[in-house]
C-alpha cells in the first residue's frame, strides 16, 4: 500500500463502516475483486477531512457510516465485466430496478474510471447517534435510480433533510458532491487527482 494510503478506522476513529465491495451485500452480488478485508481505505488528507466531517455530524447528532472509500483498478474492472454479462436478476430489483446492466456507465452510476481509485471519494451515510439507527435517506447504497440524485422528487422530508444535513457536514469539511449519488462525495484538494491505483484493500 502506497505511505500515504492508511485504514480509514485508524486514522479516523469513531467512523463507523461496512465495506460493502467486500461482502455479498452490493450490486454484483458477491465480493468484488480487490477487497481482500472489509476494511475502509483512504489518503491521509482524506483521513484528517472524514475526522472534520465526523464532529461536524457530531454536533447535529448524527454519526457517519462509510461503505467504500479507495477502490482497486481491478475492482472497477470487475464491474465492468460483470455489466457485460446476461442478467440473472439477483441484484437488478434492489440496484437497478429501471435501468439495464450497460447502461449503469452511461447513466454515470458506474464509470471505466473511478474517482474512488484515487482514494480521496468515499461513500458513506449518516447514522443517528442515539440509537445507531441508520438516518432515513430515500433509498439505499447503489440504488441506480433518479431517486439517488441530489434534489431528486418523491421522497419525504425527513429524507430530503437528512441528505441536506450529509451535504453540508461534507461541504463544509471540504468535499464536493456528485448530483446523482447522495452518498458519494470527493475532497475538493484530493492530493492524486490523475492517478488511479490498483493494489488491493487488506
Amino acid at each position: 500500500m502506497n505511505d500515504d494510503f492508511v485504514f480509514v478506522d485508524e486514522f479516523a476513529p469513531g467512523l463507523r463502516w461496512d465495506a460493502k465491495y467486500a461482502t455479498w451485500d452490493n450490486f454484483t452480488g458477491k465480493p468484488v475483486d480487490g477487497y481482500l478485508a472489509n476494511r475502509v481505505v483512504g489518503t491521509r488528507a482524506l483521513c484528517a477531512a472524514l475526522e472534520s466531517a465526523r464532529e461536524k455530524a457530531g454536533s447535529l447528532g448524527f454519526g457517519l457510516l462509510l461503505w467504500d472509500g479507495y477502490r482497486p483498478q481491478r475492482a472497477v474492472d470487475c464491474f465492468v465485466r460483470w455489466s457485460r454479462r446476461p442478467e440473472d436478476g439477483r441484484t437488478k430489483p434492489r440496484h437497478y430496478p429501471r435501468i439495464a446492466r450497460a447502461e449503469m456507465f452511461e447513466k454515470g452510476y458506474v464509470a471505466a474510471k473511478s474517482g474512488h481509485s484515487r482514494g480521496s471519494t468515499v461513500d458513506l451515510t449518516l447514522y443517528h447517534l442515539d440509537t445507531g439507527e441508520l438516518a432515513a435517506m430515500g433509498g439505499d447504497h447503489d440504488l441506480m435510480d433518479p431517486v439517488s440524485h441530489h434534489g431528486a422528487s418523491g421522497i419525504t422530508q425527513a429524507e430530503t433533510r437528512n441528505r441536506h444535513h450529509l451535504r453540508s457536514v461534507m461541504e463544509t469539511c471540504g468535499f464536493r458532491p456528485y448530483e446523482r449519488e447522495w452518498w458519494h462525495y470527493t475532497l475538493r484538494d484530493e492530493p492524486y487527482p490523475d492517478t488511479y491505483f490498483d493494489f488491493p484493500v487488506g
